[in-house]
C-alpha cells in the first residue's frame, strides 16, 4: 500500500511450471500496488486442512502481460468454478496476468 503495508486478497493462482500466475485488471489495487513494489506473497491453503497442508510463496512479480489474459482467465474459472467462461468479467476490464517469480517456497 502507499503506507508500506502489505495488501492481502483472495486470488485464483495457477503455474506455468515455474512461475505462479494471478489474473487480474488493469487498475485495481493489486496491479496499481505492483507497480509500486513489485513484491508479492501468495498463501495457498487446504480448505480441508488449512493448519496442516499450506505452501507458502514469496517472489517478485517478472511480469505484467494482457497476452493470453482473457483465455486464462475461463481457464481459471473451469478450475476453480467449474465453469466455461468466468461470468465476472466486466467487459470494460483489460485482463492482465500477473507473472511471479518465486524466490522462497515454505509449506507443511
Amino acid at each position: 500500500m502507499d503506507d508500506g503495508s502489505p495488501q492481502i486478497s483472495p486470488v485464483w493462482i495457477d503455474t506455468d511450471g515455474i512461475n505462479v500466475l494471478v489474473n487480474s485488471a488493469l487498475g485495481r489495487l493489486k496491479t496499481n500496488n505492483i507497480e509500486t513494489d513489485s513484491r508479492v506473497a501468495v498463501g495457498v491453503y487446504d480448505p480441508a486442512n488449512a493448519y496442516s497442508r499450506v505452501v507458502n510463496i514469496t517472489g517478485t512479480v517478472s511480469r505484467i502481460t494482457q497476452d493470453g489474459a482473457d483465455e486464462h482467465i475461463n481457464l481459471l474459472a473451469k478450475k476453480y468454478l467449474n465453469t466455461e467462461e468466468y461470468e465476472g468479467r466486466n467487459i470494460q476490464d483489460t485482463r492482465v496476468i500477473i507473472v511471479i517469480k518465486p524466490d522462497r517456497i515454505t509449506g507443511i
